[in-house]
C-alpha cells in the first residue's frame, strides 16, 4: 500500500497533479530512503520481503486499532508502514529487479491492505461505533474499491486502454480516508467535533468510487465498441481486395 508511485515492473499514467506529486514527493523520499533501502539489500532482504513485511503492517494496524476506535494511533502505524511501498521500489531499482511478479505482488497486496483498512472501519460501526449506515457506507467503499481495480484491470487483459481517469481513485480513496481518520482520532484528545471528519470522508469515498466505476464501465463500454468496429472495417477491407 503507498502514496500514487508506480509499482515494480508497472508503468503509471497519473494525471498532472499526480505527476507532479510523484515528481517532488518521490525526488525527496528517494533522497531520504536510498541509505536505509541499501542497507536492507546489504543484510540480504529482497525488495518482496519488505513489500510482505510493509502489508502486514498495514494490515496489524487497521484490524487492531480501528475496531476499538483507536483511529488517531492505527493511523500512526499504518502510515509508518505505508513507507514500505516507497523502500521495496527503491530496493527493486538499486537491484535492477524491475519485474512482472514484483508488480503482480504489489498490486495484489495492495488490494488486501485496502480491504483492512475499510473493513477495520466497518467493524468499528458494526461494534462499539453503533451505526449501521456507517458500517455499510465502509462495506460499500471496501467493495467498490475493489471493484474500481478489476474494471481496470479486466478492460487491460482484454485488450482495451481503460484510458480514464476516475474521480476517487485508490490514492484519493486512501488519502482522504486516512487523514480523516487520523484527525478524527484526536476526539480523544479532546478535540472536540473532530470525529464527524471520518463519517463525511466515508460517505465523500463511496460516492466517489461509485462515479468512477460508472466511468470506468462507460470507458470499456466505449473503447470496446470501436475496437469492434475497426476489426470489422479491417475484415472488410481485407475482403474486398
Amino acid at each position: 500500500m503507498g502514496p500514487p508511485v508506480a509499482s515494480r515492473g508497472h508503468t503509471a499514467t497519473p494525471t498532472v497533479g499526480k505527476a507532479m506529486l510523484n515528481k517532488y514527493a518521490r525526488a525527496f523520499f528517494t533522497r531520504v530512503l536510498t541509505p536505509f533501502a541499501a542497507f536492507l539489500i546489504r543484510r540480504g532482504v529482497s525488495p518482496d520481503t519488505v513489500t510482505l513485511i510493509g502489508t502486514a503492517g498495514v494490515v496489524a494496524g487497521a484490524l487492531v486499532f480501528y475496531p476499538r476506535g483507536e483511529f488517531f494511533w492505527g493511523t500512526v502505524v499504518i502510515t509508518l508502514f505505508v513507507f514500505s511501498d516507497l523502500v521495496d521500489g527503491n530496493m527493486a531499482r538499486q537491484l535492477g529487479r524491475s519485474s512482472r511478479w514484483g508488480a503482480f505482488l504489489d498490486s495484489t497486496l495492495d488490494r488486501v491492505a485496502d480491504g483492512a483498512v475499510f473493513g477495520g472501519f466497518a467493524l468499528w460501526y458494526a461494534g462499539s461505533g453503533d451505526d449501521n449506515v456507517l458500517c455499510a457506507v465502509s462495506i460499500f467503499c471496501l467493495a467498490s474499491g475493489q471493484v474500481v481495480s478489476y474494471t481496470k484491470a479486466r478492460g487491460e487483459s482484454i485488450g482495451l486502454p481503460v484510458a480514464v481517469n476516475g474521480l476517487v481513485e485508490r490514492a484519493e480513496r486512501l488519502v482522504i480516508s486516512l487523514v480523516a481518520a487520523g484527525l478524527a482520532g484526536l476526539h480523544a484528545f479532546g478535540v472536540p467535533g473532530i470525529q464527524y471528519l471520518l463519517p463525511i470522508a466515508l460517505w465523500a469515498v463511496a460516492v466517489g468510487s461509485l462515479v468512477t466505476l460508472i466511468q470506468r464501465v462507460v470507458t470499456v463500454r466505449r473503447e470496446s465498441a470501436e475496437a469492434e468496429a475497426a476489426e470489422q472495417h479491417a475484415q472488410g477491407s481485407e475482403a474486398a481486395q
